[in-house]
């Protein structure tokens, strides 16, 4: 199976972003490779299951089928009935996630599908460039111009993914970020308030189940690294110990790159059961003092290092 990918950050809030995308029928106001656009048999373009027909700048004629749209998180899913392309088994996902270091949005163009053996990775590099990241491009671009809509819905439709989502970009490409991430008892290098951290009976920073003591202002804390993924660039864990007022406390991160500018788009959530009155103080803490603070260490320290490569702009 093949796949396509383009990555960017525009510089909107993402209700902004999602109120011109959700359109499933508005290709042609931002898109310039797109002629026209009509859904068939007068259904609404929010309609999950309907079609719309539209013709490329070329001439080309295509039809695509929306099979999700979710206005919680910003993601809409459909596939080829009419295809622009001889690929087979098309699935695209656009989806939005909101940049809280700026309130910009981060927007993901993906498709997997199957080329025939003589097409072996032709379609997948056409439509991550030609397609993904020339309309992404063409997004931001008209997102910038467009008049703000009215916005009367709080972000994520009041229903958070955790209570603390902490999302930044940092200057460096994905590999170096991760190498630094991923080393599970490493953070005593790129958090100021965390003066000494190791993993318990000497294991691999890399062991599921591994769990991590280090000392976080006046006190010490116990984490169980309980998912660790080098493909996805992510990982999960739990604290056992800790001075504060909660339970059940369940953290983790995620990395994706930005195709565009070889930096990294980086989200860090964590939910938790504590007392109201204590979330008030928790909430903010965890968001600003940890993750983001972790997030701006990161980004100082990968920025036009060598390792990084040459300094570029998002």
């Amino acid at each position: 199976m093949a796949e396509a990918v383009a990555t960017t950050i525009i510089d909107a809030p993402v209700e902004t972003v999602w109120a011109t995308l959700r359109d499933f029928n508005g290709l042609p106001r931002w898109n310039p490779g797109i002629r026209d656009s009509n859904i068939e048999d007068g259904r609404d373009a929010d309609s999950v299951g309907c079609i719309r027909a539209f013709h490329l700048a070329d001439g080309r004629f295509v039809r695509e089928r929306l099979l999700e749209l979710d206005d919680s998180r910003y993601r809409m899913r459909y596939n080829f009935e009419t295809p622009a392309f001889p690929v087979a088994n098309y699935l695209a996902t656009l989806e939005l996630v909101p940049v809280t270091n700026g309130d910009r949005t981060f927007a993901r163009w993906h498709a997997s599908f199957d080329e025939a053996p003589a097409d072996s990775g032709k379609y997948s590099a056409l439509i991550s460039k030609d397609v993904f990241a020339a309309g992404l491009k063409a997004l931001a671009e008209y997102v910038a111009h467009a008049p703000a809509p009215s916005i009367d819905d709080a972000r994520w439709q009041g229903l958070r993914p955790a209570k603390v989502f902490t999302s930044s970009v940092i200057r460096a490409p994905l590999p170096a970020v991760w190498e630094k991430m991923r080393d599970f008892a490493g953070m005593k290098d790129w958090h100021e308030d965390i003066p000494q951290m190791a993993m318990i009976d000497s294991v691999r920073s890399d062991k599921v189940s591994g769990v991590r003591d280090f000392i976080f202002g006046d006190g010490q804390l116990h984490e169980q690294l309980t998912w660790l993924s080098d493909h996805d660039h992510a990982f999960r864990y739990r604290i056992l110990k800790s001075p504060m007022p909660w339970l059940n406390y369940h953290a983790g991160a995620q990395l994706y790159p930005l195709t565009d500018c070889d930096h990294t788009f980086a989200v860090w959530t964590a939910d938790w059961t504590a007392a109201p009155q204590d979330d008030l103080t928790l909430i903010p803490n965890v968001h600003e003092n940890v993750f983001q603070k972790a997030f701006d260490t990161l980004d100082q320290q990968l920025f036009r290092s060598p390792a990084a490569g040459p300094a570029r702009t998002v």
